[in-house]
């Protein structure tokens, strides 16, 4: 008899070298730097509103950050459906993107854990 392959509730490490879960944490990991990038641009776009009465580097760097995030918000669903992560974990990853430099140390925890076959 031939031995049925192993599904991805029995591996789960498998299904985290599957090519859709591969190209969805590369999509993630982007939008992370991006997004964090983005967010410390805003918060120095901030203290020269604040500080300098320069209002034009808000008004130009706050919708370009809002709308990357909702990217990043997309790319975070994408990888947890296919990754299969829990409601919390996928939460607290969307959330990454509100802090600043957060979003770095949450992208390097997620792409370990993901490529060790762990789900969030």
């Amino acid at each position: 008899m031939s031995e049925q392959p192993l599904t991805d509730e029995e591996h789960p490490a498998q299904a985290a070298s599957a090519g859709g879960v591969r190209g969805a944490l590369a999509r993630y990991r982007v939008m992370a730097y991006i997004v964090g990038v983005g967010l410390l641009a805003l918060c120095a776009a901030m203290v020269l509103k604040y500080a300098f009465a320069e209002d034009r580097y808000v008004a130009i760097v706050g919708p370009v950050h809002g709308f990357l995030y909702i990217v990043y918000l997309l790319t975070v669903v994408d990888l947890a459906l296919k990754a299969r992560w829990s409601l919390k974990g996928t939460v607290l990853v969307m959330l990454a993107g509100v802090v600043p430099l957060v979003s770095f140390f949450v992208e390097r925890r997620v792409t370990a854990r993901v490529r060790g076959g762990s789900a969030l």
